[in-house]
């Protein structure tokens, strides 16, 4: 979340950033300010009358507590008292206002980012490879999956309902081989350490992402029998929208020590949305489910590494592309396109042929302060130094299901065959063609 105290200091600044973003907080902005003004007043109120209390207690000390002075003046101190208890519980109210504004404010776009009004605004920084050619009208994945017997949705929806799917035979192991092809290259080549948490998140870690409270809609609540007088658990379990909640606060409301940063962080999971205001979109095939398997990045760093650090998150991300030959263009998100909690974003969208179009299969985000800031998150500069809040990034390396999309639609043959990926074959058990049963 963005810092009070900057917010109602830089107010017109900030104003004018989140303009740009195009997606409300202005309002809440003036209702900020006001409060804020309410706060700052009632704070004073309530140090002079404390002053006061304290000036009438050490008045008493030389009275005689037999007097009628001394019991007008006890009389008086209770007054105060409630006066100061009763300005203490509106100044709370006031200030968990305030903490719901700025929880519900997104975060401010760095100066780097373009700014439009929509995605078509976003720039195409570069490309790589070639879009495959074909003399025959190109198929889309789910109908090759299923003429392949590697994908079977009307099952999965017996099982579990619309926008799931069960993976067969090589579609099943073509899924576990890319994730393991991820895993191994992130975790040889880049340096990353693999973890393996929890898909089940308390909602203070969604909390610290900024998944809570703007996305609950989206997010898959867990529910369980409970014994009476547990209530209080009731909410606090959901399933994962992303590793990036676990990741994260895998350091919540810690301190790195002074030479511990960077660090860098990947982990498969797999992913639960409820995909809410995504009705009639994408609803064929592998795009858009409600459950689907990613490996996802995560770096802390210092501010001053973060830039840096995200040109190399991106390049992490473009590396899996670029070794199973798939063609693909990186775009850097406008200010109007840009995630909640993200101050600079880059997409990578991979060509799908069956789709004639680009769809994106990682973003790539720095978020600043911001998650860190909701999750306590800091670091020491240098020994015995305060602490400071660390930068936190985060990017697919790759969202599994889409590539597996991407590889049967740009490999494809007009006979329904698709080749394997030269580099992915070893994952596989040596299998160079999916072919039907």
């Amino acid at each position: 979340m963005l810092d009070l105290r900057d917010v109602t200091e830089n107010l017109d600044e900030v104003r004018t950033r989140l303009a740009t973003r195009g997606d409300g907080g202005l309002e809440s902005l003036d209702r900020l300010a006001a409060l804020d003004e309410r706060r700052r007043a009632s704070i004073a109120e309530v140090e002079k009358l404390r002053a006061e209390r304290n000036d009438a207690s050490k008045a008493m000390a030389s009275l005689d507590k037999a007097s009628e002075e001394f019991a007008a003046k006890r009389t008086a101190l209770k007054e105060l008292g409630g006066r100061i208890k009763e300005l203490e519980a509106a100044l709370d109210e006031v200030k968990g206002e305030l903490d719901a504004i700025v929880l519900s404010l997104p975060n401010l776009p760095h100066g780097s980012v373009p700014e439009g009004e929509s995605e078509a605004d976003n720039p195409v920084v570069r490309t790589w490879g070639e879009a495959p050619s074909f003399d025959f009208a190109p198929k889309a994945h789910d109908e090759l999956g299923v003429a392949l017997g590697i994908l079977d949705f009307e099952r999965a929806a017996k099982i579990s309902g619309a926008r799931f799917a069960v993976l067969r035979g090589a579609g099943a192991r073509l899924e576990r081989g890319l994730i393991g092809f991820m895993l191994d290259l992130h975790t040889g080549a880049h340096g990353y350490e693999e973890l393996w948490p929890p898909a089940l998140v308390r909602d203070a870690a969604l909390m610290g992402t900024g998944q809570l409270p703007k996305f609950e809609a989206d997010v898959f609540r867990a529910v369980r029998h409970y014994e009476e007088g547990d209530e209080a658990e009731r909410l606090h379990h959901y399933l994962s929208p992303t590793a990036e909640v676990q990741i994260t606060n895998y350091h919540r409301e810690e301190i790195f020590e002074p030479e511990a940063l960077p660090v860098a962080y990947c982990a498969y999971t797999p992913c639960f949305r409820s995909e809410a205001g995504s009705y009639g979109k994408d609803t064929r095939g592998l795009i858009r489910q409600h459950q689907f398997d990613k490996v996802e990045l995560v770096h802390f760093c210092r501010p001053e590494e973060a830039l840096d650090r995200h040109e190399a998150l991106v390049g992490h991300a473009e590396k899996v592309l670029q070794e199973l030959g798939l063609h693909y263009r990186v775009v850097e998100l406008c200010t109007a396109d840009l995630g909640f909690a993200a101050k600079k974003c880059f997409d990578l969208e991979v060509w799908l042929p069956g789709q004639d179009a680009y769809r994106e299969i990682s973003s790539c985000s720095w978020f600043g302060d911001f998650q860190a800031r909701r999750a306590k998150i800091r670091h020491r500069p240098e020994a015995g130094a305060k602490p400071q809040l660390v930068h936190t990034l985060n990017g697919s390396g790759l969202a599994v299901g889409r590539t597996l999309v991407a590889i049967l639609e740009q490999y494809q043959r007009e006979d329904g065959t698709v080749v394997v990926p030269e580099k992915l074959r070893p994952h596989l058990g040596g299998l160079e063609v999916l072919e039907p049963k």
